[in-house]
């Protein structure tokens, strides 16, 4: 593997080469290129769609993706989109978290499909997984031909060699692999474990901020692509391949991270969720979650999302004469959420780091008992500073339906429900009340 660092910026124009003299000049696919490598573009999105929307990459690499073995189908595994294999619910569901494997595991063969909706044939939707790995990525590679990944880690670090260069990720830092572009995971600590959004629809992008102006939110100077870094390496190797919900195998001989040079604005990125510049209520009442939207994918309705990413960082509160925990409310979307670390300021127990929950369409949800309690007697004269705290959501317009295997799962708490029960009625009709 050679050069490594980042280039900041989103969805720019990048060119990176790990050799020097590898680009070419005025032209894409020269007949020969430099150092005997091949030409190939790499197409995220429709060749006519518009200018400020079309993503692609030229690659210059040592073999085409098109050399290897025949693929084969895999046996089944708990990385699925089969939405449809058990009846969707109202219920408010909640997850413990996943327990770090005691068997050797890496990240593919570490990740579980949770819940999801639409799906790859239709190219709109999302699925939704945890990862739990032990082990490095070894003489295999993946792919995912469905949708790109958005990888939310919540303990160990990652390292993913791309074919466009290495991105190294950590809790509190999200990444983003594009649909097509073949990875392998290395585990730097020895275990990790996190939440993965595999987006089906329109790729994901920066959020519109209208009357929030031009500073506030996730800046694009702030998302890292890698510079070119490649492997040159032959062996027996294993290209797997998730294709329309499955699993593929494909026989290799030699590294698919080969990828000399490249440029074009259809690459791997990271963000550090700590760069987020949060913005808030500074007057009266708890404002929609909206505002704190890293990441969207637009649907063909205008102002809803096929997915959006959603993130509760360390923040101030200071809205007088308001309830500031997050309010009781029915939502017309679906959210599922999950916890990097620290407590969510809505939950006065049972939702862990590693855990995750569901509130599906128009199901009930929001504060428990005691944290409803709590706020109602807080003194919002004072200040509260939420701190040691990370929270995500995955929101979408669709009914996130859960898959068979998290239903059966240990993990799933019988008794989430219970947390509402102890809210009292304190209706008074009396005059004054």
């Amino acid at each position: 593997m050679a050069s490594r660092g980042y280039q900041s910026g989103f969805g720019n124009e990048f060119a990176s080469e790990a050799l020097s003299g590898v680009l070419p000049t005025g032209q894409n696919s020269p007949q020969r290129v430099a150092h005997g490598l091949y030409a190939e573009q790499l197409s995220g999105t429709a060749f006519t769609a518009p200018r400020h929307a079309n993503r692609r990459s030229w690659l210059y690499r040592i073999r085409p993706a098109a050399v290897h073995q025949p693929f084969q189908p895999l046996a089944p595994a708990r990385l699925h989109n089969r939405f449809e294999e058990a009846p969707a619910t109202p219920n408010q569901l909640r997850w413990d978290p996943w327990p770090l494997p005691e068997r050797s595991t890496d990240f593919i063969e570490g990740l579980v499909t949770l819940a999801g909706n639409g799906g790859p044939a239709e190219q709109a939707g999302c699925g939704i997984h945890l990862y739990a790995a032990n082990r490095a990525m070894e003489g295999r590679y993946f792919y995912d031909a469905d949708g790109e990944l958005l990888i939310v880690p919540q303990q160990g670090r990652l390292e993913i060699a791309t074919e466009l260069g290495v991105l190294g990720l950590a809790p509190r830092e999200i990444a983003v692999i594009p649909r097509g572009v073949r990875f392998r995971v290395a585990l730097p600590d020895g275990a990790a474990r996190g939440y993965v959004a595999e987006n089906f629809g329109a790729l994901l992008r920066l959020p519109d901020l209208g009357p929030i102006g031009a500073n506030s939110m996730a800046l694009p100077r702030d998302f890292l692509a890698p510079h070119a870094a490649y492997e040159d390496a032959e062996g027996e190797f294993e290209l797997i391949a998730k294709f329309q919900g499955a699993l593929w195998r494909a026989a290799i001989d030699h590294s698919p991270l080969d990828v000399v040079a490249w440029h074009g604005n259809y690459a791997p990125y990271k963000y550090d969720l700590a760069r987020f510049n949060t913005v808030g209520s500074i007057s009266v009442d708890h404002p929609d979650p909206s505002i704190f939207t890293v990441l969207t994918s637009p649907s063909d309705t205008a102002g809803t999302a096929n997915l959006d990413f959603v993130i509760f960082p360390p923040r101030w509160l200071v809205a007088e004469h308001s309830f500031r925990p997050p309010y009781f409310h029915r939502n017309v979307a679906s959210e599922f959420m999950g916890l990097i670390e620290g407590a969510y300021d809505a939950k006065a127990g049972g939702f862990a780091p590693g855990g995750a929950s569901l509130h599906n369409c128009m199901s009930g949800h929001g504060p428990d008992a005691a944290s409803f309690e709590k706020a109602s007697a807080a003194d919002t004269s004072r200040p509260d500073h939420l701190v040691d705290t990370l929270a995500f959501m995955f929101e979408t317009r669709k009914v996130i339906r859960p898959t068979r295997q998290a239903l059966e799962a240990p993990q799933l708490q019988a008794d989430y429900y219970t947390c509402w029960q102890g809210l009292a009625r304190h209706f008074d009709a009396g005059p004054g009340a």
